[in-house]
């Protein structure tokens, strides 16, 4: 799998398919966001959404890799998430980041929760291909 992440200074993969993965890439990511300079309440809010887009991964398609990187736009840095898997995909992606639905019986606050944490919010998703969710938080 490829990261999707372009010219980022520091990439930490962490391949998903255990609860105890969801903790590494969570962990993994407030560490990179400390050495980024974000505050601790940016970088425990970056580590939740981490945390959630692994759930899913673990939840509905069994594996896949959560991809932290370093990024900019040229005026601010930022961070970069990119949570991917080849499981089922999203029958209805709309639907899903309304908030408020879930697949497996949840709260349904996963991927709406997400979008709420992170400045930017991208998702592709084919059924029995996979889904790709990209987030981005940028620094104040």
């Amino acid at each position: 799998m490829t990261t999707g992440v372009r010219s980022a200074e520091q990439v930490i993969t962490v391949p998903i398919a255990s609860d105890r993965d969801i903790f590494t890439a969570r962990r993994r990511g407030c560490v990179l966001a400390a050495q980024l300079g974000y505050s601790p309440t940016d970088a425990t809010l970056i580590a939740t959404a981490i945390s959630e887009l692994a759930r899913n991964i673990v939840l509905y398609a069994n594996r896949g890799e959560i991809v932290v990187a370093s990024a900019g736009d040229g005026a601010r840095p930022g961070i970069v998430v990119v949570a991917r898997d080849e499981g089922p995909g999203i029958e209805d992606v709309p639907r899903a980041i309304a908030g408020g639905y879930s697949a497996s019986g949840g709260l349904g606050l996963g991927l709406a929760g997400v979008r709420r944490l992170m400045d930017e919010f991208e998702i592709s998703s084919e059924p029995r291909k996979g889904t790709t969710v990209t987030v981005r938080r940028w620094k104040r």
